[in-house]
């Protein structure tokens, strides 16, 4: 059984409002229906909130009207008719009696909702080549929700967070992938994209999870009983005490430092000491499973979508976790598919290279694990991975180059929801044969054929036969296939690809210059499957 109990942590609520009381009876709506909108083309479009119990509440956009009457505490739903896409703003109408909610600048395209951790976190601003982008970002077809960060206990309606229409004095704090990614598509169709930005740095998938789909997981549910069972013992008097203690003793240093640093050069000043963490209580602690779905997912859930892009890996790079991410990630995608209760296309970002280059054959890695359980995740239909091996870097976890990534998983979309004529994906593993002392792999995505990206011999490839030792390869592009050999490997039985966090060097592409993803033929890690 694989340890879990080193991954839940401790922590104090921090408070967030909720969708609001139904004392009050007003007619209210979720923060995400609200100006600057981009509500889901060719689809009923759902919208709701609370009013009066049992009054009649109507909503209006383009003559397109949906009634429904509030229940008897107050909830209401209704769907409003397709429409089709609508570039000019135009003003939605709620109304419940004499109280009117209008909802300005609402425009009609498609909608993707952009999760993950701090890769699509990673704002336009600290992005390569940022401050040309944002010059020329006066896009009014392009507008993204920021989410504020949420953890829950319990899943919630409301979420705080605004729209904001893609313009030089915005665009700037939108999450370069996604905004590269609306950017393409927009380009290329002309349709407004909208994108609901909720996501946060450094967190793991199982934490976007539900607690019912993780309780229907072998390890989801040792992960949420290790999580039960230390929130039964969690003292919120003595953490208060605690983080007051902690806070005191920052405020006391911090003051001291400060004093130190008045009338010095910059030069010469200390560092302010960073605001110390609280102790949270454990389920709402961001870093433990399900809080990040109970806030910031299931506020959501029902709002008509297009689809999902994600970029995410990072925190689940780990000895216990790389080996049933697949798995794990799996889980998730399909509880947010029954959630919806769609089966919406489902795109994300492979793990980039990272950490110093490898030069030696026959090293393992987390990283490359979990790069491999991403590629075999595509085994869930509707699912698509941009491969981004080229554009990582060695001492840097945020890659600065998110248009590359924006554009990768724009492809598929273009492909798929756009009918575009565009390859979508580098080369992609499909099987292999071994005869006479070679190993012929054959490839999904070879586009225009395959090729090697700088024009040298192709490296990376990795042999070995039944002494499970492996040798560097000479790799030959024949045709759609790769044929692969070793002298000190007369009689291969498994065959690997940038098997690497690093793999510097790796370059077998397509003819339009797509990355071929890593991968293995063998079996002999158990925990990988």
């Amino acid at each position: 059984m694989i340890r879990f109990s080193k991954l839940i942590f401790v922590c104090v609520l921090f408070a967030v409002s909720v969708f609001g009381s139904q004392a009050n009876a007003q007619l209210k709506l979720a923060s995400f229906f609200s100006d600057n909108m981009v509500i889901q083309r060719e689809q009923p479009v759902a919208i709701w909130g609370t009013a009066k119990p049992r009054t009649e509440v109507t909503a209006t956009l383009h003559g397109a009207t949906a009634i429904t009457t509030a229940d008897d505490k107050g909830k209401w739903k209704l769907n409003l008719p397709k429409l089709a896409v609508k570039k000019e703003g135009a003003t939605l109408e709620i109304a419940n009696g004499s109280k009117v909610i209008e909802i300005k600048n609402v425009l009609v395209g498609d909608v993707w909702f952009a999760g993950g951790q701090s890769n699509m976190v990673f704002e336009l601003k600290k992005s390569e080549n940022a401050e040309a982008e944002i010059k020329q970002s006066d896009i009014p077809g392009v507008r993204m929700f920021l989410a504020q960060n949420t953890a829950a206990s319990k899943p919630r309606t409301n979420i705080k967070g605004a729209w904001h229409v893609s313009s030089p004095e915005t665009s700037r704090n939108f999450s370069a992938a996604a905004y590269y990614f609306a950017k393409r598509i927009h380009e290329e169709t002309g349709v407004p994209i909208g994108i609901i930005k909720s996501c946060w740095g450094g967190k793991r998938s199982e934490c976007y999870t539900s607690r019912e789909a993780m309780l229907s997981n072998v390890h989801g549910s040792d992960m949420i009983a290790i999580l039960d069972k230390v929130a039964e013992t969690f003292d919120r008097e003595k953490a208060k005490k605690q983080n007051e203690k902690r806070l005191a003793e920052w405020r006391e240093k911090a003051k001291e430092v400060r004093q130190f640093n008045q009338g010095k050069e910059k030069a010469d000043q200390k560092r302010v000491p960073r605001k110390p963490g609280l102790i949270k209580h454990p389920y709402e602690f961001e870093r433990n499973p399900t809080v990040l779905y109970n806030g910031m997912i299931h506020p959501f859930v029902g709002y008509t979508m297009r689809g999902v892009i994600w970029y995410q890996g990072e925190a689940n790079a780990k000895p216990e976790l790389a080996p049933i991410y697949k798995e794990m990630f799996s889980l998730m995608i399909k509880d947010w598919r029954t959630r919806w209760g769609s089966d919406f296309p489902f795109y994300f970002v492979q793990l980039a290279n990272f950490k110093k280059a490898t030069v030696q054959a026959g090293l393992d890695s987390d990283w490359a694990i979990t790069q491999n359980q991403q590629r075999l995740t595509l085994e869930l239909e509707g699912t698509g991975m941009a491969t981004i091996n080229d554009v990582g870097a060695a001492g840097n976890i945020h890659p600065r180059d998110k248009k590359t990534v924006g554009n990768r998983l724009a492809l598929w979309a273009l492909a798929n929801e756009y009918r575009k004529n565009v390859v979508v994906s580098g080369p992609l593993f499909k099987s292999h044969s071994i005869a006479d002392g070679k190993v012929t792999v054959e490839f999904d995505h070879v586009g225009g054929g395959l090729k090697s990206r700088d024009g040298k011999p192709l490296q990376r490839f990795e042999l070995a036969g039944e002494d499970k030792k492996w040798h560097w390869a000479t790799a030959k592009i024949e045709g759609a296939s790769v044929v692969v050999s070793c002298s000190e490997v007369p009689k291969p039985v498994a065959i690997r690809y940038a098997w690497a966090a690093n793999p510097e060097g790796a370059n077998l592409v397509n003819e339009e210059g797509l990355p071929a993803s890593l991968f293995r033929t063998d079996d002999w890690k158990k925990a990988e499957k």
